[in-house]
């Protein structure tokens, strides 16, 4: 009888782990070799990592060497072109690499103006914070970080909270 709440439990996490669809390697696939024409660093060399805020996110980018020069510096160029694109409502880059119907990329798209897209270095990288009031569009930044995490399984995780970065805009 003791062991009765463990088996409900273990089953119950077994539907869980089973209403969860695995990442089809082929799309995994797909999404590397368009990203290899698309972002100027070795997917293999780096680590994309999505912190979800109350107010949006944090995207950073790092080298797993952090003492690869090349790939930091091909990060920063990046990523400082992805937040400058950003700002403008110019998904392109991510449109081309995950499809024109990646989550959250169409309201982020028409947003320009309402999401601030700050850029800063890392000692191994770089990141872009993504803040905004409008709770619709932290709904959207959400989901284009869910959509990179299963896009870029291989090479992505998820970060801790976001404290020191998380500030409102008004």
């Amino acid at each position: 009888m003791k062991n009765i709440p463990v088996i409900i439990i273990l089953a119950a996490a077994a539907n869980v782990a089973l209403a969860i669809p695995p990442v089809d390697p082929a799309r995994l696939d797909e999404v590397q070799q368009r990203g290899s024409q698309v972002m100027p660093f070795a997917l293999d060399k780096t680590l994309h990592i999505f912190t979800k805020s109350a107010s949006g996110g944090v995207q950073q980018v790092v080298a797993k060497n952090a003492g690869d020069a090349e790939q930091i510096g091909l990060i920063r160029q990046h990523l400082i072109h992805l937040a400058a694109g950003f700002a403008r409502g110019d998904f392109s880059g991510p449109r081309r690499i995950h499809g024109d119907d990646m989550p959250g990329v169409q309201a982020l798209s028409a947003a320009a103006g309402q999401v601030a897209y700050q850029y800063r270095e890392l000692p191994n990288g770089a990141e872009i914070e993504y803040q905004t009031a409008e709770p619709a569009l932290v709904e959207a930044i959400h989901a284009y970080f869910e959509a990179q995490l299963s896009d870029h399984a291989r090479h992505a995780m998820p970060g801790g909270h976001v404290q020191h970065h998380d500030h409102p805009r008004p």
